[in-house]
């Protein structure tokens, strides 16, 4: 299977930055769509963005982290990024990490491999 370990989580205040990794193996991660999603306590896991198979960048973002939020890859380490600027509270929650075989990939079944989450705490 395809293995996908997230990092870069953590404790920071309203307004800070913070990088999230997410290392694969067992694969090219250019061949996959590769996704971020969020779960806080006691809500349904969420997408927040997907950089597309195949292209040179092209992503898609859920509305509430449009403009704050970017995905990226590195295909030579072969490690997916989601750089969050402006935190706010309501971004406090576990960040999975996820492979599609989609192009358009926005639903939690799209997903054929997880990481095992990482997690993110704005708080003040």
């Amino acid at each position: 299977q395809v293995q996908l370990v997230e990092s870069g989580g953590g404790l920071v205040r309203p307004g800070d930055a913070l990088t999230l990794s997410c290392a694969a193996s067992g694969h090219t991660s250019n061949m996959w769509t590769m996704g971020w999603f969020r779960q806080a306590p006691g809500k349904e896991r969420e997408f927040v963005a997907a950089a597309i198979k195949y292209s040179s960048g092209d992503a898609y973002y859920a509305d509430s982290v449009k403009g704050r939020f970017t995905i990226s890859r590195d295909s030579a380490k072969n490690t997916l990024y989601l750089q969050m600027n402006n935190l706010k509270p309501e971004d406090t929650a576990i960040y999975y990490c996820a492979a599609s075989p989609l192009r358009i990939a926005v639903a939690q079944r799209d997903y054929n491999y997880w990481g095992q989450g990482t997690q993110v705490t704005v708080s003040s």
